[in-house]
């Protein structure tokens, strides 16, 4: 059984309804919460790539991409989940995980079920809540995989 049925969710999920590019995160994080991610992402076998500006460069460590000098170019490390899903991490801080992903390569029961699949295993991995905002809407998730239960939840009031 999926975590969520499309149907349910399908209406936060229109790109032309909402904003397209949904934000999320896991709050409370660490470098070693960024390493563990980066290993995740590592060993998973999934297609990834880690940029600098224009630069592609080898997945470095957590602690050196977080330690970069202020001022710096802000790097990104996109992880494709399947070929045409992509999740972009940016390294903004080390208390928070931060990535984005495109709702327009989030349509329909099976692609959800990647992305919740992908949620499941930070959070498992982190043992943490990974959270979706809608687009600048921090600290208003529409869903999230919760610990506890080991599930992705909608989390959204439905007004």
């Amino acid at each position: 059984m999926p975590d969520l049925l499309w149907d349910d969710v399908a209406d936060w999920f229109d790109p032309e309804e909402t904003d397209a590019l949904p934000d999320l995160r896991v709050p409370g994080a660490s470098t070693a919460d960024w390493q563990a991610v980066l290993d995740l992402v590592r060993d998973s076998g999934l297609r990834y790539c880690y940029e600098e500006g224009d630069t592609v460069l080898p997945l470095p460590r957590a602690a050196a991409v977080l330690s970069r000098p202020a001022g710096a170019e802000c790097p990104n490390l996109s992880v494709w989940l399947a070929p045409d899903i992509v999740a972009i991490f940016r390294f903004y801080a080390d208390e928070e995980i931060d990535f984005d992903v495109d709702l327009r390569e989030l349509q329909g029961q099976e692609r959800l079920d990647v992305l919740c699949g992908f949620l499941r295993s930070i959070g498992r991995r982190l043992d943490k809540p990974v959270l979706m905002d809608p687009e600048g809407g921090h600290g208003h998730p529409m869903l999230g995989y919760d610990p506890a239960t080991d599930r992705v939840l909608f989390l959204a009031d439905s007004d």
